[in-house]
């Protein structure tokens, strides 16, 4: 095999900066090591990654091969350390039931014999004797509920081993560049992506920034609170900002004060050292000079502006006068009218053709102004909109044109539909729809203006290998929402669910105060009526299991359902987790959910890293998470359809009992909604000559193609292009 160059010495580097790379792309940076005889150690490495799902390629097992023993070993740590951490192993899953699935008691079974142990034990609190006497009993003061009756060994030891499964899951690990190239090319790739980076990689980006400074840099940073991190790693280092709005400098300062950068919640600014004053001055000063009509966007962060004025004392430099009138502006002195304000007094005055003139020069305002315009307008107004639209399309980003596309896919011919919202941090809501319909000629005429702008957009393909499963997955057109993890694919995506045996899981730790989290189930006919759920009020339902309500987690906490697909009787399965106590999803130290796959006779422990399909960080606004929804098609077949939704419950005490009429219609929604997908993609690709071939697993074409599947297969040409759900939003044109 022939060696690679790997330049930097990896001893004593970064294990961040590694562990950012393996979750991310999959790919093991090429570890650093004198020749030697390290085939014993990479073996038992291959043999520890087995056990939680993973396994080394044929590439990278011959380089560990080669390497000395030592620096095999001190790869192994970290790999492991990050791959048990990506499936949720890093973590002890307990459960109450010590048996689970077995040994599961009825509910109100359970409660009586919880009661019982409460009424004989001796030494029962007094205040809890006073409740009963009073008539009033609640579960939490029951010695022996909510919390583990039993170690973590001794659940062990109730549970026989895994059977391993051909269907178990097999995650490739590939062989990767030295350190340096792997950061570097992460860093170009969240940095430049087309579209919005959910949470988790947007606090990834100022780690890689600021490694990355000083090297490669990519040809544009379209997503403007990426462009805020970057700014911070720039000034840091002295190197020059990009600017081009007087926003882009709001949400460096932000960045500034370790506050959001998406400006979605309130910053609490820092007073910055003068040199940092006078650098957000200096910017400032200099996009208002070349663009004074800029200063229209300052009244739409009227109060951080007022803020963050009275951190950079303007008055103390005069030299940067353009600056000043930001913050004129601001506090009311000097008046600016925005774009959108002129915008909307042209629609007032009737003015259609005017209005979308007006928007020409900001391509992505008219796009999403697009349906506005076209309902409002006159037949004789529509074409001339129409012809304004279609001169503009070059100037839009892929992420708006494909927006757009899809709005039209759902955008209904009638009034009175539902209509589903959902906000960047994944909050939903439905309402009716009341929007008159487009006119049937002007919606054709945008649909093909917009299919053809984006097939001109995308790469040439020649030859495209693709996975037939992938095809339903949905395009990333904004990841902001999208929890992190492993396995998590973009709100709407559709897959398969192969298996006898779903089984959901969360885990949460608290931070300071008594948490609860509540693992539940909804389940519904195939109209979404008929509820049924499983819950710590409803322990065994519908074939399933629910492995007992755990009411405190300082030591962290699992929950699990398991379901038998095929004893199921509904036809849709939300599993939900419901904050019933102490802090929220955004509050506790940790928590994620997750689902495994296996087949019955597997046995095996509660939590088995091998079989886990998904595991997906929860963090967001709201009382409810709603990951995803499990729907079983008129062929009996079992697909999950990915949700990414909060709903804002109660402070305390949410139930399934208690949200399911909006659970219910929010999920029904989303399934309903009509989303872009990679068929799409592909669809435009071979009508522009691409050569489409089916991936069955097979033999790897010879030569380069582009591949688009779930994991890269082993064998494909060096030159070939691969999209995997890892790097999904490449797909996005820009």
């Amino acid at each position: 095999m022939r060696r690679r160059e790997t330049p930097c010495d990896h001893d004593g580097v970064d294990g961040t900066l590694e562990s950012l790379v393996i979750s991310r792309t999959l790919r093991v940076p090429a570890p650093a090591g004198g020749p030697g005889a390290g085939g014993a150690a990479a073996r038992q490495l291959d043999a520890a990654l087995m056990s939680v799902g993973f396994k080394l390629s044929r590439n990278l097992m011959e380089w560990l091969s080669g390497i000395d023993e030592v620096a095999v070993h001190d790869t192994a740590v970290r790999v492991l350390d990050t791959v048990r951490t990506m499936v949720g192993d890093h973590v002890r899953h307990n459960v109450y039931f010590r048996r689970f699935p077995r040994k599961v008691p009825d509910t109100v079974e359970f409660w009586a014999e919880c009661m019982q142990k409460w009424l004989l034990d001796p030494v029962s609190p007094g205040d809890v004797r006073r409740a009963a006497a009073q008539g009033t009993l609640n579960l939490l003061d029951f010695p022996s509920y909510g919390r583990y009756l039993h170690t973590y060994e001794e659940m062990l030891a109730a549970h026989d081993d895994l059977i391993a499964s051909a269907k178990d899951r097999v995650t490739v690990l590939h062989l990767g560049e030295a350190l340096d190239r792997e950061v570097e090319d992460l860093y170009l790739a969240l940095a430049g992506s087309a579209a919005p980076l959910n949470a988790a990689d947007l606090e990834a980006l100022p780690i890689l920034a600021e490694h990355c400074v000083h090297g490669r840099q990519p040809d544009a940073i379209p997503v403007r609170e990426n462009r805020a991190v970057v700014n911070r790693a720039r000034l840091d280092a002295g190197v020059p900002l990009l600017l081009d709005s007087v926003t882009d400098v709001l949400r460096l300062a932000c960045a500034l004060s370790d506050g959001d950068v998406t400006l979605a919640e309130p910053t609490r600014f820092r007073s910055p050292r003068r040199p940092v004053r006078r650098a957000l001055l200096a910017g400032l000063d200099e996009v208002v000079r070349d663009s004074p009509a800029k200063l229209g966007d300052v009244g739409k962060y009227r109060e951080p502006w007022k803020r963050l004025g009275e951190r950079l004392h303007p008055h103390e430099h005069p030299a940067y006068a353009h600056a000043a009138d930001v913050f004129a502006v601001a506090r009311g002195d000097r008046t600016a009218r925005t774009l959108m304000g002129r915008f909307e007094s042209r629609l007032a005055e009737g003015d259609v053709t005017g209005a979308a003139r007006l928007l020409s020069g900001a391509p992505g305002m008219l796009f999403r102004s697009a349906d506005r315009l076209l309902r409002t307008a006159s037949a004789a107004d529509r074409d001339a909109v129409l012809d304004m639209i279609e001169a503009a399309a070059g100037g839009a980003s892929g992420r708006v044109v494909l927006s757009l596309r899809e709005h039209l896919l759902n955008r209904p011919d009638e009034p009175g539909r539902a209509r589903v919202f959902a906000n960047r941090a994944g909050r939903g809501a439905v309402v009716r729809d009341e929007r008159p319909p487009l006119d049937g000629g002007a919606r054709e005429r945008l649909v093909a203006l917009l299919d053809a702008e984006t097939a001109r957009r995308l790469p040439p393909a020649g030859r495209l290998l693709v996975d037939p499963d992938v095809l339903d997955v949905a395009l990333p057109i904004s990841g902001k929402a999208m929890a992190a993890g492993m396995g998590v694919l973009p709100r709407g995506s559709v897959t398969p669910v192969e298996g006898e045996l779903l089984r959901f899981f969360v885990y949460w730790k608290q931070a300071r105060y008594t948490t609860d989290f509540d693992l539940s189930a909804l389940m519904l006919d195939g109209d979404y009526l008929n509820p049924t759920w499983l819950s710590y009020t409803s322990l065994t339902q519908a074939g399933g299991r629910h492995s007992g309500d755990i009411t405190e987690a300082p030591d962290g906490a699992s929950e699990f359902i398991d379901l038998r697909l095929g004893r199921i009787g509904k036809r849709v399965v939300i599993p939900q987790v419901n904050v019933y106590s102490g802090e929220g999803f955004e509050q506790v130290a940790e928590s994620f959910f997750g689902f495994m796959l296996r087949d019955a006779e597997q046995r095996g422990r509660p939590f088995e890293p091998r079989t886990v399909r998904m595991k997906s960080d929860l963090r967001g606004a709201g009382g409810v998470a709603l990951p995803l929804a499990f729907l079983r098609g008129e062929d009996g077949r079992w697909r999950a359809k990915w949700l990414h939704l909060f709903l804002r419950g109660h402070p305390e005490f949410n139930q399934v009992e208690g949200n399911r009429v909006t659970t219910t219609a929010l999920v029904r929604a989303v399934v309903d909604r009509r989303y872009l997908t990679v068929r799409y993609l592909t669809g435009l690709w071979a009508s522009e000559g691409a050569t489409i071939l089916p991936w069955d697993g097979g033999r790897v074409p010879d030569g380069p193609v582009t591949f688009v599947g779930f994991e890269r297969p082993e064998g494909l040409h060096e030159e070939s292009r691969v999209v995997t759900p890892e790097n999904l939003r490449d797909l996005i044109p820009a």
